[in-house]
């Protein structure tokens, strides 16, 4: 028998915060505190950061050609694949529909940055969609979300042990394309797949069509200039934006010192979901990845635009109390994460059955398995 818990202002009878408590405040006070000029779309200012970032990945690009050595390839692959990351965020604000108030614009220039990429941009879009209408949900979110029990204890040792072990989760963005997390089905490529209505399957296979052009022109020119040189050009930088994608989505997510809760049921609210996001400073890279750090007001309200994000928190913040969880300050490099990753792994492997608030559990076994292979 579940108890019966009261709250006072997010405050349990001990005196203590707790996360899982019914926030004492609307989503209207949160949308109230933020100014107007914060929901204002600039199409031209977001086109400058279109610009500024094409700019800046042709010109490494040329600057890679022109070097060709091997001093200057490491570091052209982690610029490259940061600015990967960049274009991709941008191509993200298109399906939110934050980068303009034009339907056409956002779909054009989300094509075009979503598909350099290699993302397909309506399918991942109207995944992304799901993730934020179901934010904190166990049964329907959409991106990372936790494995009830049973699920999880169906998952094979292999399967586990990647899931669960760096550097192995950094790299699960183009298999969740193809094949979505475990416990759900479908594609993001294909037009009948169950995360789409049948009114979206004409979108989902322009999308398909614009990756599927995008994967024919990079075969085309391995040909050309030959895949070894291809793979320097494109294929690193390209691992290495997966690695920013799936360690800012999962860490927006997971990885909090003080354990987070998901819901169930009439628990769940967009609020309540809402609010288990969580901040990130990422250093010097908050500015070349367009804030995306700045993530629960994100969520909560993802049409407003990049560029707004901080000064809409700051407003925000003080209605939203201890709610929102400050992060930590990060250096030029936010290195201090890499422990929040580590630490979030090892401890955050599943969720009870049942249960309509629930926090993550630790399988205590799963690593001894992999110590295990490891002997082997």
């Amino acid at each position: 028998m579940e108890l019966k818990r009261e709250y006072v202002n997010g405050m349990n009878e001990q005196g203590d915060f707790d996360p899982s408590s019914p926030p004492p405040f609307r989503i209207a006070d949160i949308r109230a505190a933020i100014p107007k000029q914060c929901w204002i779309k600039n199409p031209w200012r977001s086109m400058s950061y279109v610009f500024r970032d094409v700019s800046v990945v042709f010109a490494l690009a040329a600057a890679a050609v022109f070097c060709n050595n091997w001093l200057f390839w490491p570091i052209y692959w982690f610029a490259q694949g940061t600015m990967f990351w960049a274009v991709f965020v941008l191509g993200h604000d298109c399906g939110h529909g934050s980068f303009s108030d034009n339907a056409i614009l956002n779909s054009v220039v989300g094509h075009i940055l979503h598909s350099s990429v290699l993302v397909p941009y309506h399918g991942w879009r109207i995944s992304h969609r799901t993730h934020h209408q179901n934010h904190g949900n166990v049964e329907n979110d959409e991106s990372w979300v936790p494995l009830p029990e049973n699920i999880y204890k169906k998952l094979d040792t292999s399967t586990r042990l990647l899931r669960f072990t760096v550097p192995f989760p950094l790299f699960a963005f183009p298999v969740y394309l193809w094949y979505r997390s475990p416990g759900k089905e479908g594609s993001h490529f294909n037009p009948y797949s169950n995360l789409f209505s049948p009114q979206e399957r004409k979108l989902v296979m322009i999308s398909t069509a614009c990756w599927s052009t995008m994967a024919i022109i990079l075969a085309y020119v391995s040909f050309t200039v030959g895949p070894s040189h291809m793979f320097k050009l494109y294929g690193i930088p390209y691992l290495i934006f997966v690695i920013w994608l799936d360690l800012v989505t999962y860490l927006h997510h997971h990885g909090h010192e003080q354990k987070l809760p998901w819901y169930r049921g009439k628990e769940w609210s967009y609020l309540r979901g809402g609010l288990t996001t969580v901040d990130r400073d990422y250093g010097l890279f908050n500015n070349i990845h367009h804030d995306i750090g700045t993530h629960v007001i994100h969520h909560l309200f993802p049409q407003i635009p990049h560029y707004h994000l901080v000064e809409a928190t700051k407003a925000a913040k003080p209605v939203i109390g201890k709610f929102y969880r400050e992060p930590k300050k990060s250096g030029a490099v936010p290195f201090h994460l890499i422990n929040n990753l580590i630490t979030s792994l090892a401890q955050d492997h599943y969720v009870s059955n049942s249960g309509d608030i629930v926090f993550y559990r630790t399988d205590l076994n799963l690593f001894k398995l992999l110590s295990l292979a490891k002997s082997e």
